[in-house]
């Protein structure tokens, strides 16, 4: 089993590491076979636009930003990571691209400190912002966002977003607030996109999720009341959906399908 390690130190003596290159939400990977590419350990660690990640699978692992990949062949691919999702990346191979996305992603927003308007530099061993001016330390954001999957008996509560491609559908989410917890946010959410209250919350995991700093909880619940009535906002479409009549719905790999399966299993 693939394993990741994102707490040990910057390891001195390795020969090759991984880089993850990034071109707005792509990562640039070889494309037969597919595969990151794999470069000597010293020239990213010497380059003051290679940022260390963390260990997969005992191997270093660094993010850049196409504009600055100083070591490109020419042969790499842009490919979206939910296409890498579909083709079935492996849970620790996902949480390394989310890290780097969410990294990158963060820094290009945080270039100036927040608290002075000072221009930040990049802290030399974490990962981070520092301002030289008034001394403040940004480390990346994460944002909490709730994922439910609803069910009454053997349907489920699916909607359908803008967002997806044509046909799908997929639980129900939405960004935390002030103040909320995870339950409070859950059954907001559900009543606000669909008109539905939920009761029995039961949190079953979570995933880190680039899109583009979100950390999912994901929960089942079931059905309280209520009449399906959409938003025409967050969501197009909504429907209670018979476990063995799915309509197209997000691939393995993702939060969403993890919380499908898990349902589905029940009845096997």
């Amino acid at each position: 089993m693939p394993m990741i390690d994102l707490s040990s130190p910057e390891p001195k003596h390795a020969e090759h590491a991984r880089c993850y290159v990034i071109h707005e939400q792509n990562i640039l990977i070889a494309a037969d076979p597919w595969q990151l590419p794999v470069l000597p350990a010293y020239m990213l660690r010497q380059h003051p636009h290679y940022y260390y990640l963390g260990l997969l699978n005992g191997e270093p692992c660094y993010v850049c930003e196409l504009s600055n990949h100083e070591l490109d062949d020419g042969s790499l691919q842009p490919v979206p990571l939910r296409r890498l999702i579909a083709g079935g990346l492996d849970e620790a191979g996902f949480t390394m691209i989310s890290r780097a996305l969410q990294f990158l992603s963060w820094q290009k927003n945080h270039r100036f400190c927040s608290r002075c308007g000072s221009p930040t530099e990049p802290h030399p061993r974490d990962l981070a912002m520092t301002c030289p001016a008034c001394g403040y330390f940004q480390y990346p954001r994460i944002t909490p966002c709730i994922i439910a999957l609803v069910t009454r008996g053997e349907h489920a509560l699916l909607g359908r977003s803008t967002r997806f491609p044509e046909g799908m559908y997929s639980c129900l989410a939405g960004f935390m607030e002030a103040g909320e917890s995870a339950e409070q946010a859950l059954a907001r959410e559900v009543r606000e996109e669909s008109g539905i209250e939920v009761t029995n919350l039961q949190y079953l995991s979570s995933q880190s999720w680039p899109f583009p700093h979100s950390l999912m909880l994901g929960f089942h619940a079931d059905y309280a009341g209520g009449e399906i009535c959409i938003d025409d906002d967050e969501i197009v479409a909504a429907d209670w959906f018979h476990y063995q009549s799915l309509p197209m719905i997000p691939p393995p790999g993702s939060i969403a399908r993890t919380l499908i399966d898990h349902w589905v299993a029940r009845f096997q």
